[in-house]
């Protein structure tokens, strides 16, 4: 054996490790833009084949389809979520002392309806009469609501540097709508290279399911805190704009619009309001049961996969990756689904083949 063979695993171990460092590095400059980035992406994957659509109503100019895009992403998506955001963290106080004042009209006992309720009724009405006795309905709101409350402002943090990240994504995002086919080929080139086929359709696979969690969580919850909204304005609660915006954030973040919407509809009963009391809770239910019967068929239009699957991605991307887990979640999980269920096919028709061979000889 030569001695330029011999120094070839050295070489090759040097040039992996001068890549890994390079990786590395280039990681680590690009990590204050790597949020944005990640939005910018999943945004555009979703919104792409209304890019296109847009596009092509255009005279297939492509920088005006661009400019149409990005104002109107900075339009509906940054300002209106900067001034949701900001209206959410300026009145913390307020929906926290809101929900203290259920303590002070707390009512007696339960509405009768309560413990008519099918399945929960008896337990229900037991447990609200426990804690009325003990003073403890108000406490534990006040305590649900300051939890929300804090978790929610240590989620958005700073908001002068979130609105700068807002600003970054809609630029990225922009240059995205501008070289979108570039992109979307050097990824699938760069998927192939990786793992063949199954890379490029994992990569497919994986926008796809990006696009239907999109379509899914966000016209959900835009719909779920609309309605919501409405019927608070209806029945008189207080600040319906900001609840409206505190409804909106909880359902993106998979919470839903409920604790809300319970929240207002004790207060309202706390008041003496019998009769708006029972509509809010009709209200409710119609805005809770949204989240089961609207999303997964938003879903089930972008991508044809387990709903238990894209559920599952939702949630643990959420607890693992924050806010922008909820789509990076579903993406990764159907990605691993898909190449398990390939991986299988492919093995059992080798074991069937193997079989039919030995049958043979």
């Amino acid at each position: 054996m030569s001695q330029e063979t011999q120094r070839d695993p050295i070489r090759h171990l040097l040039g992996l490790a001068i890549l890994g460092g390079l990786a590395a590095t280039s990681v680590w400059v690009m990590m204050p833009f790597l949020p944005a980035l990640i939005w910018a992406t999943m945004i555009v994957i979703a919104t792409w084949p209304v890019m296109l659509a847009v596009e092509a109503r255009l005279w297939r100019r492509r920088w005006i389809a661009t400019s149409v895009m990005t104002t109107t992403l900075l339009l509906a998506f940054v300002i209106p979520l900067s001034l949701a955001i900001l209206s959410i963290v300026t009145h913390i106080d307020v929906i926290t002392g809101w929900a203290q004042s259920l303590q002070a009209h707390a009512l007696d006992a339960p509405p009768a309806w309560v413990a008519k309720l099918p399945v929960v009724g008896s337990r229900l009405d037991a447990s609200w009469r426990d804690m009325v006795q003990t003073g403890d309905l108000g406490s534990r709101i006040t305590s649900y609501a300051g939890s929300v409350g804090s978790w929610f402002v240590a989620q958005v943090g700073d908001l002068g540097s979130l609105v700068v990240q807002f600003l970054l994504t809609v630029v990225i995002a922009a240059i995205f709508y501008a070289k979108g086919e570039v992109v979307a080929s050097s990824a699938v080139r760069f998927a192939r290279a990786i793992g063949g086929d199954r890379g490029e359709d994992s990569a497919v696979l994986a926008a796809k399911a990006i696009r239907g969690v999109a379509l899914g969580v966000v016209v959900t919850a835009v719909v779920q805190a609309l309605i919501g909204g409405i019927g608070l304005a209806i029945a008189g609660v207080p600040y319906v704009a900001v609840l409206t915006a505190l409804m909106f954030m909880l359902a993106l973040a998979q919470i839903g619009a409920v604790p809300v919407m319970a929240c207002a509809t004790i207060w309202v009963f706390s008041r003496g309001e019998t009769g708006w009391g029972i509509f809010l809770v009709i209200w409710t239910i119609v805005v809770g049961g949204l989240d089961n019967v609207l999303r997964p068929i938003l879903i089930r239009k972008g991508v044809d996969l387990p709903l238990l699957l894209i559920l599952v991605g939702e949630i643990g991307g959420l607890i693992a990756f924050g806010l922008v887990g909820i789509f990076v979640g579903p993406a990764v999980l159907a990605v691993t689904y898909r190449l398990l269920v390939s991986w299988t096919v492919a093995s059992t028709e080798h074991v069937v083949l193997d079989s039919d061979r030995v049958r043979a000889s």
